[in-house]
């Protein structure tokens, strides 16, 4: 059962993404409307154009595809256009409800719901593909929420999950400012993260700490990512060191049979 703290920290989590959908500060134009989505969009891939790579959108048709956490459904509506059998699930009313107008916007359909990630309200291997981008962090128990990933997932079906990374630019910029830089030099950069990225309680992963949490999970892959926002702390360097210290690690691989 979830402890009091963690259930304070998830309050704390949705109230954040309530308040402010990801990626809500890039649009100018009227919220819900085409034109802010469109401008969501766009800035999106600019930024993290990898993740089509990652996400494979145009693999998905006819397949059950669950995205964990929509936000505000730009990665969702690649999977919709593409023809997927589509499910989306977030911890925020805002959210949903939103890329609910995005979909009617186009003409495209997905079954979306409100629901928490460590407890998805689904049968044991529902999905040929279970998508999460940047979500599965935030949550307290993030091992619970995993191995509910993997629950839902069908043997042989296709996993993708991007979280942060521990050691990383982004990581160690964050830590030299609310470190040293506020005068507490011996700040480790896990509870700098947990306060100071985002939504409170934040986390970031080594690549040992990701591949003890995925098991289960067969052909296991493990990608740093080089980020914009690793640049802006980095550099050029940021990119001649993307697989030690890019901020997004990508895990991908396939539910075990049996």
């Amino acid at each position: 059962m979830p402890t009091q703290q963690q259930e304070h920290q998830k309050g704390a989590v949705r109230s954040f993404w309530e308040r402010t959908p990801c990626g809500s500060w890039d649009a100018s134009a009227p919220e819900g409307t085409r034109e802010y989505f469109d401008q969501i969009e766009r800035r999106r891939y600019e930024l993290e154009p990898f993740i089509h790579r990652f996400a494979r959108f145009g693999e998905t048709r006819g397949q059950r595809v669950l995205e964990i956490g929509v936000g505000l459904g730009t990665d969702h509506v690649q999977f919709a256009r593409a023809g997927a059998d589509l499910t989306g699930v977030d911890l925020t009313d805002r959210g949903v409800e939103l890329v609910g107008r995005r979909l009617g916007l186009e003409g495209l359909v997905s079954d979306l719901r409100v629901a928490d990630a460590e407890r998805l309200p689904f049968d044991d291997a529902s999905f040929d593909v279970v998508y999460s981008w940047g979500v599965l962090h935030h949550t307290p128990d993030t091992a619970r929420a995993v191995r509910e990933a993997i629950r839902v997932l069908r043997p042989g079906g296709r996993l993708c999950v991007m979280v942060y990374s521990r050691h990383a630019w982004v990581s160690y910029g964050l830590w030299a400012r609310h470190g040293p830089l506020s005068k507490r030099p011996f700040r480790s950069i896990s509870d700098v993260l947990h306060h100071h990225m985002e939504s409170l309680g934040t986390k970031g992963y080594t690549k040992r700490e990701l591949r003890r949490m995925f098991t289960g999970v067969d052909d296991l892959r493990i990608d740093k990512v080089c980020t914009p926002y690793d640049v802006e702390y980095a550099g050029g360097v940021a990119r001649l060191t993307e697989r030690w210290l890019g901020f997004f690690a990508v895990v991908q691989g396939r539910r075990a049979a049996g």
